[in-house]
């Protein structure tokens, strides 16, 4: 069983996506694609909550919801952990679908900011490749 830090999360306070929902959108994605093994220990709620800077209700709010989903239990003395039966998605469409709603998110913002198609073609496959 390995254990996460705070830094686990990143959320973006401005956005229209309230912040429980980035959490839990976060959570999904990282245990969908296998950065998040089953038996893995999330940070605490109070830990998370200081580490972000949010109302530790929000962190709970999320917990919560990914705990009734089946992605998250609740462990004695140890907290919320991975699940154990979690079925990690392994079909690329499956993993994409997890996706698009952050990348609608984005493509609403480009089109907010009236910014050209081709290059925003452009940053998001520079982007993915900085970070490989």
């Amino acid at each position: 069983m390995t254990s996460h830090t705070p830094q686990l999360f990143s959320i973006v306070p401005g956005s229209t996506e309230p912040i429980y929902r980035q959490l839990v959108d976060q959570v999904r994605r990282m245990a969908a694609g296998g950065q998040l093994a089953p038996g893995d220990a999330l940070p605490s709620v109070r830990e998370t909550a200081l580490q972000l800077a949010v109302n530790p209700m929000t962190v709970s709010k999320a917990y919560g919801l990914l705990e009734l989903e089946g992605v998250l239990e609740r462990r004695r003395g140890v907290g919320m952990v991975v699940a154990d039966r979690l079925r990690r998605v392994s079909d690329a469409g499956e993993r994409l679908a997890l996706l698009r709603p952050t990348l609608e998110r984005a493509a609403r913002e480009a089109r907010e900011l009236e910014l050209d198609p081709d290059a925003i073609l452009t940053l998001f496959t520079q982007i993915l490749k900085e970070s490989a």
